[in-house]
């Protein structure tokens, strides 16, 4: 697990060795290191984990593109494995064969169907590490999204900007992308480019909620009660499944006005 993950994050430009990463993704009691743990130390050093689709072309689409790519293989039975993460970093069509760095081995070339059968018994998993300014070949828009959200779940707001961008740059009509641009930006405390941001989202998507609360809060920030009070009271009657959060927003704008 180390060594694969350092392979990549070397590859993306992070200066690390495997004996860095043990504390982070080795689990001396699985004597390994789980999938969730490999992409959260991924995250940990400013990169975005990305995992693929359960299908070799994905894999190869992601060679082929420059990125190589973690895959966690069983090398030995379903009911008696023995597990290994390895970098994928190229293939040969026309002699079906496949590239790995794998342990201590630089070069390992292996046949595609003995690749597809330890991998498929490993769950089909594997795993893209991009620098934020960077998407995935391969990239779908919900999943890619998802693959930032923990940037912003953990305050990372430089990172998570980058990320948005680039899938803003991608799918320019994705609402959940320039969403976090705002909320980045926000977590910044650039207000000023928040409200922008989410205004611009408003004119194209007038009576989105989520953006007029987030507008609303803005606003507060920005000493501007009584604009935010409205765009609250807008999020409110255009209603959601979050409208207990807008009322609360309304309520503590309120208080400010109050006092």
């Amino acid at each position: 697990g180390p060594a694969a993950l350092a392979t990549v994050l070397t590859w993306s430009g992070v200066a690390v060795k495997p004996e860095d990463l043990v504390a982070e993704v080795y689990l001396p009691q699985r004597h390994g290191s789980l999938q969730v743990e490999m992409a959260a130390a991924a995250r940990h050093h400013g990169r975005v984990s990305y995992v693929l689709a359960q299908d070799l072309q994905a894999v190869l689409e992601e060679v082929r593109a420059g990125h190589p790519v973690v895959v966690l293989l069983n090398l030995g039975l379903s009911w008696y494995p023995r597990w290994h993460y390895a970098v994928v970093v190229g293939f040969d069509l026309r002699r079906d064969l496949l590239i790995l760095r794998s342990g201590t081995e630089q070069r390992d070339v292996i046949s595609l169907e003995l690749f597809e059968r330890m991998w498929r018994r490993g769950k089909r998993w594997a795993l893209v590490a991009m620098p934020p300014t960077e998407l995935p070949g391969t990239a779908l828009e919900l999943p890619y999204l998802r693959a930032v959200l923990p940037f912003e779940q953990t305050g990372d707001w430089e990172t998570a900007a980058k990320a948005y961008a680039a899938a803003w740059q991608r799918w320019p009509e994705s609402i959940g992308a320039e969403m976090g641009l705002g909320n980045s930006a926000y977590g910044r405390g650039d207000y000023a480019e928040a409200a922008e941001i989410y205004r611009r989202l408003l004119t194209q998507h007038p009576g989105f909620a989520p953006a007029l609360n987030n507008l609303a809060q803005t606003m507060a920030k920005m000493g501007d009660f009584t604009a935010g009070e409205r765009y609250a009271e807008e999020a409110i009657a255009a209603g959601g499944v979050q409208n207990k959060v807008y009322a609360e927003t309304l309520q503590e704008i309120r208080d400010h006005i109050g006092q």
